[in-house]
C-alpha cells in the first residue's frame, strides 16, 4: 500500500465533553480526491480543522508523511472592507515570489486580475483567488473547504474540473466538503458521510444505495443519485462551457445530459 499523506486513526474531537467527531478513520493517499459529505452540524469542518492542526484532538492519532504541505482553501475570504487589497498584494502576504503568484493565477485562471481589487471579485473569481495561493506552496494535499461556495452553477461544473486536472498535474491527494451531491458525484473519488462518525464511505456509485446514507439524506436525494452517471469525455471552460473530451466529439445535448449540473 502507497504511503499515506494523511492518516487518521479512531480520532474523536471533543467540545464541552461531548464528540463533534467521534472515532474516525480517514487515509488520504496521492492522487485521491476524497470527499466530506453530510448534514449541518455533523464535524465536517471540526475534522478539517483538526488535519491542518487547527483543533487538538481529544483521542485517537493523527499522522502525516515527513515534510508534508498543505495548501488550505477556506470556506469564505473575510476582508476588513477600509483595508485596499489587490490581487497581487494578498497574493505576496503567502510568502511567495511574484514569479510564483503569477503562475499559481495563470493556473486557475484569473491572472488577469493581478492588480484588481481584492474586495470588487466576484464569488468565483474569489474563490480561484483563495485556490491560487494554495497553490503557489506547491502543496502534497490540496484541503478545500466548500470550493464551491458562492459560485454560480456553471461555475461550479469549471472548478470541480480544475481541481481534478490539478490533483493530476501536482500528483497530490485532495480532501474536500461540500454540500452538492450532484457536483460530488462528479468531482471525486470517494465519499465519507460524516455525522459526528462515518456513517458509510465508499465510491460515489455506490453509496447512494447504503442504508445509512438514505438514513441521513433521504430516499428521494438517494434515488435521484442512485440515476445519475456523470460521463468524463468533457470538461469544462472557465464561463462553465462545456469542452469535448480526447475520445471525440459528440452532441452539446449529450454532454449535457451527463453532466451534473443539470440535475438540480
Amino acid at each position: 500500500m502507497a504511503e499515506a499523506l494523511v492518516e487518521l486513526r479512531r480520532v474523536t474531537v471533543n467540545f464541552d465533553g461531548r464528540p463533534v467527531v467521534d472515532h474516525v478513520d480517514l487515509r488520504v493517499q496521492r492522487g485521491d480526491i476524497i470527499t466530506i459529505i453530510g448534514p449541518n452540524g455533523a464535524g465536517k469542518t471540526t475534522l478539517i480543522k483538526a488535519i491542518l492542526g487547527i483543533q487538538p484532538i481529544s483521542d485517537g492519532a493523527l499522522t502525516m508523511a515527513p515534510g508534508l504541505t498543505i495548501g488550505y482553501v477556506p470556506q469564505h475570504l473575510t476582508l476588513e472592507t477600509t483595508l485596499p487589497l489587490s490581487v497581487k498584494r494578498f497574493m505576496l502576504l503567502s510568502g511567495r515570489s511574484l514569479q510564483e503568484c503569477r503562475e499559481a493565477l495563470d493556473t486557475t485562471g484569473v491572472a488577469h486580475l493581478l492588480d484588481a481589487s481584492v474586495h470588487h471579485l466576484s464569488g468565483g473569481e474569489k474563490q480561484r483567488l483563495l485556490l491560487a495561493r494554495a497553490l503557489a506552496r506547491r502543496p502534497d494535499l490540496l484541503v478545500l473547504d466548500e470550493p464551491a461556495q458562492g459560485v454560480d452553477i456553471n461555475g461550479q461544473a469549471a472548478l470541480y474540473d480544475l481541481i481534478r486536472s490539478l490533483r493530476d498535474e501536482l500528483h497530490c491527494g485532495v480532501i474536500m466538503i461540500s454540500h452538492d451531491l450532484h457536483l460530488v458525484m462528479a468531482a471525486t473519488d470517494k465519499v465519507i458521510c460524516l455525522n459526528q462518525h462515518v456513517c458509510c464511505s465508499g465510491y460515489p456509485a455506490d453509496i447512494s444505495h447504503d442504508p445509512a446514507f438514505i438514513e441521513t439524506f433521504g430516499r428521494p436525494v438517494a434515488e435521484s443519485l442512485a440515476v445519475y452517471h456523470h460521463r468524463h469525455n468533457h470538461s469544462h471552460d472557465l464561463h462553465g462551457d462545456v469542452v469535448s473530451g480526447e475520445e471525440g466529439a459528440h452532441s452539446e445535448d449529450d454532454d449535457h445530459r451527463g453532466c451534473s449540473h443539470v440535475h438540480h
